[in-house]
């Protein structure tokens, strides 16, 4: 049972590099690639993507159109089938690369009687399970538009990306009518700033060479995670 200490309060999570590390859209490649609704051509696609995320971070063009690509693997689909793909990559792959650290905080702020959301550019569906099996408060993702159930390949208010992130953390704060002043956000990207700048409390999670050299300026707490302690902990989950 959680017990509230302060103001109320949300934290504000990034998931890609952030919550686990690499890109959710590859892996949600892979699963659809499983389920036999894509080519093995674009899983090495998204694989090399993946590669260069992993070793650079977030490039803008790059990411955002791989964005677009997998949220088009979907249209012609059900939100049952992205449901039922999103469980799936979270018990295969999504689990063992979570960031124990940051999951660790996010359970903190729980504890302490804060809303924890995640805001992410993946998909509503994807999010929404991520957050439900880490038991979280709820996600604001990207919202693919649907007719009778069905996903039409179009985007409702676009990616939720960038500035976009901030307002709907705004958004969702305001209709709770809680201070922003009070509240935490956590990203590893530069595109983020706009989300970090949002709250009383950024945090800079592994972050990319841009947003390190901002949070330094700004005097923002850095946090740094090896992914031998990553190894470590997926090692003993499986034991």
């Amino acid at each position: 049972m959680s017990e509230e200490s302060g103001p109320r309060a949300i934290a504000f999570f990034d998931v890609d590099n952030t919550l686990l590390r690499g890109a959710s859209l590859y892996h949600v490649g892979v699963g659809a690639w499983r389920m036999r609704f894509i080519s093995l051509a674009d899983v090495v696609a998204f694989g090399w993507s993946q590669t260069r995320f992993l070793a650079v971070g977030e490039d803008g063009v790059n990411i955002s159109r791989l964005r677009l690509r997998a949220m088009d693997i979907m249209t012609g689909r059900t939100r049952d089938e992205l449901v039922t793909l999103s469980h799936e990559i979270f018990d295969s792959r999504l689990i063992q690369r979570l960031w124990p650290e940051t999951v660790a905080v996010a359970r903190a702020h729980l504890t302490a009687g804060r809303e924890v959301w995640l805001v992410t550019a993946t998909a509503q569906e994807v999010a929404d399970v991520i957050a439900e099996r880490l038991e979280l408060t709820g996600a604001l993702g990207t919202r693919l538009a649907t007719v009778d159930g069905i996903f039409t390949g179009q985007l409702v208010d676009g990616i939720c990306h960038g500035s976009r992130k901030a307002d709907v953390a705004r958004e969702i704060a305001q209709a709770r009518e809680i201070d922003l002043a009070h509240c935490w956000a956590y990203s590893d990207s530069h595109n983020d700033i706009p989300l970090l700048e949002l709250v009383g409390n950024p945090v800079a999670v592994n972050p990319d060479a841009t947003l390190r050299r901002y949070a330094v300026a700004r005097g923002w707490p850095i946090m740094r995670m090896k992914v031998a302690q990553l190894k470590a902990a997926s090692a003993s989950k499986k034991r």
